[in-house]
């Protein structure tokens, strides 16, 4: 169906002014214990009868701390801000973090976050992401499912820099911490949501908060996303050639135009908070994910590379422009092919259930915490990665490749650690950390190109052969830390901390190989035994699987000192050194690169070393006007060693061109820069914020051998030079039953590249710069029992990619973030004390 145009009219006058610097205020009754947190709804912005902004309650350090006296590089978004800004979803956060950006993989929802010159642009399954996610302290392993609903959390927390003392597993470019709202003792009470918009979207969230007796509540939340997508599949082809006959040769023309993209979630949560005194409490939950979205729609983009060999897909005519519209969105390409087990036809199907304990006992010297959990996920993530086809007389469509990835994986996760409460000028955080992972991966793949260029094999075409590449990992990762702080004067302390941290991982591989050639002959009726592309793991089917191992111990640490020059102005300093394992490679052994040589083959599949990050940082938090000027700004420079680096490079395979993904420690390279978010309230009902970083970043080394170039030459991936963003909010009363809020915000992220080639620089891929306005506005009911809120998103209606890859030789392809948005939502809140 056509996207609607209902709300043009409505939504347009929504531009005030801005998007916001990342925390609005919390004001928290107490700082007792660690992660001490209000239980009920708090009051986040100026209110009638307090003038200034807020306080802002984090716990960055493991204890519930005020933000500017916090000596560490920590933003907050709450959720006030989360819900004027009515994000999509967690990513859409990153605009009101310095030097935070937020992107996608190509070809996938999977989250792409970036932090001072280091960022995630690979799907490799077993890759360790250098900026960690955290969701009520439970380590989220997958950044498939790092893209999480906003509507359920209470605030957000992005700590900026190597964590090499508290939060989990260590990262080399900062944490994501999430804290989603507690049930509350002795409330009942029902809060809902229902938007629709453009593309047909209708989005549908609740939450229900039941009291049990005296001592626990449940809350119970749900939410329903889905939409039509904002994509067409258009792109036209021809005519096609080939080397060899093929019933595709000489065909021409454009795909049918249906819409593609579309979403289809279903997630839910069940808490239940136990509190049978003071000194103790136990939260479980209970998540579930069901997402049952379109496949990412794929839109080539070859035009875009200036270099002088063109791409597979252009030789062989499966890709040509679109005379009928030169729009990205209107030609993307997609097959919908089910053969071999790849279901296109059902999308993608990325299943979650998890279990999670989260305990807490608080004696007077302190709090003991254990956060326990189990997750288990599933992936079937199917697509047209070319963004090219061809359709052959019959209704046949070319898979020029399209493939599946597919996993489960089960982690399990144990923390135990101990916050003092000593009543004297020195208190410490000490503990333990435990997770384990099992995953298992395989990627069936239709190389139909090769039917082109090659002619069909002695018992099929390629374009209905599957060819699977198929692997496991088990890992294991404990952790020892302690980092205490000693109040040395009224003003002045200082804080000392480490951790230290063993890493255990074996990975289970084979070459790709035909289903037929799964138990080391050639037997064709395995083909009719695999089911679905797991049942080819390797577990199963241990012909030809090899087994490599990889260990690690590496110690990191923390110390900072800060001052209070006065009661408004806070400065510190800290040096931090951070640490991310190494890992394997899900792609080792693609395309038979290394023959029959099993021992070539486990050699190519060590693992890589653990990449480094040393981060010296100085800061001033600030707050003036009796708190009506809120001014905090950070310098740093980080040094990184050994950065893992994902590399395609081109090949022959049997006189064809091909490709092989590299996954190398490769590089040596600093960062420096500056971050400086402001708020202001310079009068009753209205503030301003923003935020502004800065980062320079270039390699210091590039291990560039077998490369066409200095690849120490090109930008850090995924390092934006400059990113800002100015918010603006105006709330006033416009009768003694009904409030009016205005919001809009400006945000700008520079140009920055997403992945290296290593043959040419002209195969380097960027993602555009780009500036977006969003707006809104919002007639609530005075005590907040219900709103309206018309929303409008990327009011410019600005196309500009969210991920972008050059597979060498063969082609390029991008995705892009949504048009132009307008939409209405509807919102109520009821509840009373019992």
């Amino acid at each position: 169906m056509k996207a609607s145009n209902l709300y043009r009219t409505t939504c347009a006058i929504a531009l005030a002014a801005s998007v916001a610097m990342p925390a609005y205020a919390q004001d928290a009754d107490n700082l007792d214990g660690p992660e001490t947190v209000p239980a009920g709804p708090v009051d986040e912005s100026p209110s009638s009868t307090s003038s200034g902004l807020g306080e802002i309650i984090v716990t960055a350090t493991r204890r519930a701390t005020d933000l500017q006296t916090t000596p560490v590089a920590v933003s907050a978004v709450d959720s006030k801000l989360i819900q004027q800004s009515n994000p999509r979803d967690v990513g859409d956060l990153a605009a009101f973090v310095p030097n935070f950006s937020a992107a996608t993989i190509a070809n996938f929802n999977a989250a792409s976050f970036a932090m001072r010159g280091v960022g995630q642009t690979s799907i490799i399954i077993y890759y360790e992401p250098p900026v960690a996610v955290l969701v009520d302290d439970f380590v989220m392993p997958s950044v498939q499912t790092q893209l999480l609903d906003t509507f359920d959390v209470e605030q957000v927390e992005v700590l900026r820099g190597p964590q090499g003392t508290l939060f989990g597993k260590n990262t080399t470019g900062g944490a994501v911490t999430i804290r989603t709202k507690r049930p509350e003792l002795g409330y009942v009470g029902i809060d809902g949501q229902f938007e629709v918009g453009s593309w047909n979207t209708i989005n549908a969230k609740g939450a229900a908060n039941v009291p049990i007796g005296d001592v626990a509540a449940l809350r119970l939340v749900a939410g329903y996303e889905s939409n039509d997508g904002y994509y067409r599949n258009g792109a036209c082809y021809g005519p096609v050639t080939g080397f060899v006959d093929s019933k595709f040769q000489g065909v021409s023309g454009c795909l049918g135009g249906e819409k593609l993209g579309g979403q289809s979630v279903i997630s839910a949560r069940a808490k239940l908070l136990v509190e049978p005194s003071d000194q103790f409490s136990a939260l479980v939950q209970y998540e579930y994910f069901r997402d049952d979205s379109d496949v990412v729609p794929s839109v080539n983009v070859n035009d875009e590379y200036t270099g002088d060999v063109p791409f597979l897909t252009d030789i062989l005519g499966t890709i040509r422009p679109n005379p009928n519209s030169s729009d990205p969105l209107d030609n993307a390409a997609y097959t919908g092919r089910n053969a071999g087990g790849l279901n296109l036809g059902k999308g993608q199907r990325i299943y979650v259930d998890g279990i999670y304990a989260n305990l807490e006992f608080s004696p007077d010297f302190g709090t003991f915490t254990s956060v326990s959990g189990y997750r288990f996920q599933r992936s079937r993530i199917p697509n047209s990665y070319a963004g090219a086809t061809a359709v052959a007389p019959d209704g046949t469509y070319l898979s020029f490749f399209d493939a599946s990835r597919d996993d489960d994986r089960k982690t399990w996760q144990q923390e135990l650690r101990f916050a003092s409460d000593l009543g004297g000028p020195f208190d410490f955080v000490t503990g333990g950390f435990y997770q384990k992972d099992k995953t298992s991966f395989c990627v069936p793949q239709l190389l139909g190109f090769l039917d082109l260029t090659s002619g069909p094999l002695p018992f099929g075409n390629w374009n209905d052969t599957v060819y699977t590449l198929c692997n496991a990992q088990k890992a294991e990762s404990k952790a020892v830390f302690f980092e205490g702080t000693l109040q040395a004067t009224d003003r002045l302390s200082i804080t000392l901390g480490g951790r230290y941290t063993w890493e255990d991982k074996t990975w289970y591989g084979r070459q790709q190989a035909f289903y037929a050639a799964l138990n080391g002959g050639f037997d064709l009726s395995i083909v009719d035994q695999i089911r679905t592309p797991l049942d080819a793991n390797v577990f199963d089917y241990p012909a030809n699987v090899i087994r490599v191992d990889g260990s690690w111990k590496e110690p990191t640490w923390r110390g900072s000192i800060s001052y209070e020059i006065n009661p408004d102005v806070y400065v510190y300093g800290t040096y931090s050194r951070g640490f991310k394992g190494g890992g394997f490679n899900d792609q080792a052994g693609n395309f038979n690169a290394f023959g029959d040589d099993l021992d070539a083959f486990a050699e190519a599949a060590a693992p890589t070393d653990p990449e480094t990050a040393d981060s010296f940082e100085a800061g001033i938090k600030s707050e003036f006007f009796d708190n009506r000027l809120r001014f905090n700004l950070t310098g740093f420079y980080v040094k990184y060693k050994d950065l893992q680096k994902q590399l395609n490079v081109p090949i022959v395979v049997n006189g064809q061109p091909n490709q092989v993904t590299l996954f190398v420690n490769a590089a040596a390279a600093e960062v420096k820069g500056i971050e400086l978010e402001t708020s202001a309230n310079p009068f009753e009902g209205f503030t301003l914020r923003g935020v502004l970083g800065y980062q320079d970043g270039k390699y210091k080394e590039y291990d560039t051998t077998g490369a066409g170039y200095d690849l120490s030459t090109a930008p850090l991936d995924r390092a934006p030079k400059w990113q800002w963003t100015v918010n603006g909010t105006y709330e006033t009363a416009v009768s003694s039953d009904f409030n009016l809020a205005l919001n809009g915000s400006v945000a700008y992220v520079s140009r920055n590249l997403n992945t290296q080639a290593i043959t040419d620089p002209q195969g380097n891929t960027y993602l555009n710069a780009r500036t977006l306005v969003n707006g809104s506005i919002t007639l609530s009911e005075a005590d907040d029992k219900y709103y309206v809120r018309l929303i409008g998103q990327n009011l410019t209606d600005k196309r500009y990619k969210v991920a972008i890859q050059n597979v060498g030789g063969l082609w390029q392809n991008a995705q892009y973030g949504p048009p132009r948005y307008f939409g209405v939502e509807v919102g109520f809140s009821f509840g009373d004390l019992l």
